[in-house]
């Protein structure tokens, strides 16, 4: 009889895992030619009835355990913040939930409407965005260079034309002679966080750009396991670029970290990160920066002795080995 019973058991539980791999589907989406209105359920639009999904939002609302959502690189940056949660973005380890970038990139940063920027004396202006704890200025797209000024001093540093600082809850901009800041291209960080992952198992994302957040490209805030980051760049984020916390168990192979403000990995609490042949770029901030839990270095093949990530800084770029490359390029 106990033997029957274990067979019945054994039978469920492989049903089970046949129903979970049949069910598990791939979810398209195009932030150009797709549409909200489409379950996602084809990678080309056809015509009104099907199609692609235009946010991963979307895809989300109709992901469940196991499924793989897959961007198309369309040139175009995907402007949103998303949160993987509990079961439906989780999956086994043999059938992880994915989300496959294709190369594309999630960007957190918007324009700086012209009519925030305020004169305040010569060629130094100021607006003050929403959130302002943490933040960065994008010139064309990248980073501008940054006067930093001490804590708890309300005055204002020496600013060059075409640096900025955050003081006063307020972005401070200096321009060229004869020149507004509204005639600058200029971006700050208007999402908070490009991916949080919370209370979610075996989830994988692969190659994706995630930038212009204002705190975290991606964070496993609490509860994250058996999540895995591959191939993946978090740059120009005003926090850090990855950030693992609480009890979450996050690896990171073949990424690259750089240009972040104030860590490029950042961990806390009882969290464990793992780094298998990383490139981490300290010149805008630490490489690591630990308040809590735990970093494991992996070395990239059973031939390797180097445990630790590549960490370079911005001044040793230009001599680096081909690997090291710049966060922005």
């Amino acid at each position: 009889m106990t033997k029957n019973r274990w067979i019945v058991c054994l039978g469920m539980c492989c049903s089970l895992g046949l129903t979970l791999a049949a069910s598990a589907k791939d979810i398209f989406v195009d932030n150009v030619r797709g549409d909200d209105r489409f379950v996602g359920a084809e990678a080309a639009r056809r015509g009104a009835e099907a199609g692609p999904c235009r946010t991963i939002a979307r895809a989300l609302d109709q992901a469940a355990t196991g499924d793989r959502i897959i961007l198309a690189a369309t040139g175009v940056p995907y402007r949103e913040s998303i949160t993987l949660q509990a079961g439906r973005h989780s999956g086994t380890t043999d059938e992880p939930f994915q989300i496959i970038g294709s190369g594309a990139t999630l960007y957190g940063a918007a324009r700086v409407p012209h009519d925030a920027w305020q004169h305040v004396a010569r060629d130094i202006y100021r607006f003050s965005p929403w959130r302002s704890s943490y933040q960065l200025l994008f010139l064309d797209g990248r980073p501008a260079a940054r006067a930093v000024s001490e804590p708890g001093d309300w005055r204002l540093p020496d600013l060059h034309p075409h640096h900025w600082c955050l003081s006063q809850a307020s972005v401070f901009f200096r321009t060229a002679p004869k020149r507004t800041a509204d005639s600058y291209d200029l971006e700050y960080c208007a999402l908070p966080v490009g991916i949080t992952l919370y209370e979610v198992r075996n989830v994988v994302i692969q190659d994706l750009i995630v930038q212009g957040f204002q705190l975290d490209g991606i964070n496993a805030h609490d509860s994250a396991f058996g999540v895995s980051l591959e191939r993946v760049t978090c740059r120009g984020n005003a926090r850090s670029g990855v950030s693992v916390g609480g009890a979450s168990q996050v690896t990171l192979a073949h990424c690259l970290l750089g240009g972040n403000a104030q860590a490029q990995l950042r961990t806390e609490g009882h969290a464990h990160a793992r780094l298998v042949a990383c490139e981490l770029l300290d010149g805008s901030a630490p490489a690591i920066r630990r308040e809590g839990g735990s970093v494991e270095f992996v070395p990239s093949g059973p031939r390797s002795t180097n445990l630790a990530p590549r960490v370079a800084s911005s001044s040793d770029l230009g001599s680096a080995p081909a690997r090291v490359r710049p966060a922005f390029q």
